[in-house]
């Protein structure tokens, strides 16, 4: 009697946590997050442009990303690459943490952005999946693809056949363009940000240095100090 109350009292703490211990929460998909939020910032949003309040608009857009989109998982949704078969893939498919980036033909990328964003690529190969996502059409965005080297992945929705999937809408229409999205490798997006548009004058060499300091900064940040972690140091 006493070895088994013994055993018991051994074995009973553990019991006990097990029994306490919280659930873990259930994931919260970025289209989810965004169609919890996007009305009342959208709300707010087009009274701060109308009164021309700028600076109140970009603190509505940094109060959406920071506090209620990022830590959310970005839905597993289908997208195309430049080949000729077989060029479906999937956001899953890249099994490394992920920086996307938004394009379309018709909007220019700030100056000094794609030299900034091809030296990251080969600066983080073989840690992070580079993509470019375009919406547009693949004769357009073949015809821009060379820009980008080949450490950058270099993907398009065609919106016209994809008018049912919900996020594909809405990472284009309701967050603007272009926008990056840093993702760790099970795709919770750690963060979201707008592209760096430098003055109009700057110099090449100045809004190069611009936007590479920042992808650099929110890359080692959100995404190189965390993979390292995870992955590198169970090798």
């Amino acid at each position: 009697m006493k070895r088994l109350l013994l055993v018991f009292l051994f074995l009973s703490p553990t019991l006990f946590a097990q029994i306490i211990q919280e659930p873990e929460p259930e994931k919260v998909y970025f289209s989810e997050a965004l169609a919890m939020h996007l009305d009342d910032y959208n709300k707010k949003a087009d009274l701060a442009y109308r009164f021309r309040d700028y600076d109140k608009a970009e603190q509505l857009f940094d109060s959406l990303t920071n506090n209620l989109l990022e830590g959310s998982y970005m839905n597993d949704f289908e997208f195309h690459t430049l080949a000729r078969k077989n060029n479906t893939i999937r956001l899953s498919d890249f099994d490394k943490p992920v920086f996307l980036i938004t394009y379309a033909s018709w909007c220019v990328p700030g100056k000094g952005q794609i030299p900034a964003l091809n030296k990251l690529a080969n600066q983080f190969a073989g840690r992070i999946d580079f993509v470019v996502l375009f919406w547009d059409k693949k004769d357009k965005v073949e015809e821009l693809s060379s820009q980008f080297n080949e450490q950058i992945k270099v993907v398009y929705v065609d919106e016209t056949k994809n008018n049912g999937a919900y996020v594909v809408k809405q990472l284009k229409h309701s967050l603007g363009l272009p926008t990056c999205f840093l993702m760790t490798a099970d795709k919770r997006i750690a963060d979201i940000r707008r592209s760096v548009f430098p003055a109009f004058n700057a110099a090449e060499e100045t809004a190069y240095r611009e936007n590479y300091q920042q992808m650099e900064a929110s890359i080692a940040n959100n995404l190189i100090n965390k993979y390292e972690d995870d992955y590198v140091g169970n090798e």
